[in-house]
């Protein structure tokens, strides 16, 4: 299992406020626990964080976890001081309703609450229609605008105000686990690869702005940088065994069932298939997801990047994705770790990654 100081770190990592394009907070956290180990670290100018073991290795692995969360961002501040928020990445506005706002201010943090006209108010045609981020707004206290501009300024990002929750059965709760989870997990595996490296060089990324960024994002450009050979991808999917989810659409992801392997479309089959053998070699429990189409993910990005970079996907089933508690299992964490490390040590410059 995870050790304590890693749970430690994972908490803090969670913790860090970074929206996407905002991402600074949690990419320090991730970049202090990486010097303790690293060969070497650098940062781009997208904000990527980058850790390196042994870097003359003679086959470059790239492991990839997007650091950054969905947020808001203020949009406009009225004549009696409240604040008009727009999202940052998807957002369900229901889950908005009645939360704290956290958010990043001129002069350090400024805690908000989420408005909206109470239910006694309203019409009986207007309580049956789901909220709108144009029905909300944020009461951060101020009496007028000019109060307010003294501590928020339009384009100042913000998160929910909520802590990461360790809960029973090896589980834990947390607003950010899409996809610090993954953020961590490959610095985690990185970790466990410099205790007893093989061959290849690898390089852990936090790379950011993936809940919007359909063009790439920094994992594109972090994936230009490195310039793998092979790539793995380490995101969140669907948990699919809390009540009122159709398995024959989604597939089965059971908390506590390890890591799920994508399988299809864009990613590599000889890929998939040294994941598969690896988890069996090392008795890692897994389930196998089909993808169709494109991922949703930075695989989607990372797999072209130059002449192209054999990718892989590994997911953690994750219950009530973006939401304020979102729910993975640290048994599956573990599992996910073990396996990219495992992965990464059979990985040599004689592994033909040629689709034929």
């Amino acid at each position: 299992m995870l050790s304590s100081s890693s749970v430690a770190f994972l908490k803090r990592l969670l913790d860090a406020p970074a929206p996407s394009g905002f991402e600074t907070a949690a990419a320090r956290v991730w970049r202090t626990e990486a010097e303790g180990f690293a060969d070497s670290l650098v940062v781009d100018i997208a904000g990527n964080s980058m850790a390196e073991v042994n870097p003359e290795g003679d086959v470059t692995i790239l492991l990839d976890g997007h650091i950054d969360e969905i947020g808001v961002i203020v949009q406009y501040i009225d004549d009696d001081g409240y604040i008009y928020i727009a999202p940052i990445g998807g957002w369900d506005p229901q889950v908005l309703v009645g939360q704290r706002i956290r958010f990043l201010g001129n002069d350090g943090d400024v805690i908000g609450v989420v408005g909206k006209k109470p239910i006694h108010l309203m019409k009986a045609e207007d309580r049956e229609h789901a909220s709108k981020f144009t029905d909300l707004w944020v009461d951060i206290g101020a009496a007028k605008r000019d109060e307010a501009e003294l501590r928020l300024s339009i384009g100042d990002p913000g998160v929910l105000d909520s802590r990461a929750l360790d809960f029973p059965n090896d589980r834990i709760v947390s607003r950010s686990i899409d996809d610090r989870i993954g953020a961590f997990i490959v610095l985690e595996a990185l970790r466990r690869y410099a205790a007893n490296p093989g061959t290849a060089r690898v390089v852990a990324a936090a790379t950011t702005q993936e809940e919007i960024a359909w063009h790439g994002g920094g994992a594109l450009i972090c994936a230009h940088k490195v310039n793998p050979q092979v790539a793995l991808v380490v995101d969140v999917t669907f948990a699919t065994d809390h009540p009122n989810i159709e398995k024959k659409e989604i597939g089965e992801h059971k908390m506590g069932g390890g890591p799920i392997i994508s399988r299809g479309a864009l990613l590599s089959p000889v890929v998939h298939r040294i994941l598969r053998e690896t988890a069996r070699a090392h008795e890692i429990k897994h389930a196998v997801h089909a993808v169709g189409r494109d991922t949703s993910t930075n695989a989607d990005a990372i797999h072209i990047a130059r002449e192209g970079v054999a990718t892989g996907l590994v997911s953690i089933p994750n219950r009530y994705m973006h939401s304020p508690n979102e729910m993975v299992s640290l048994v599956d964490v573990d599992n996910a770790a073990t396996l990219l490390a495992e992965f990464c040590r059979t990985i040599t410059s004689a592994t033909d990654f040629t689709a034929r």
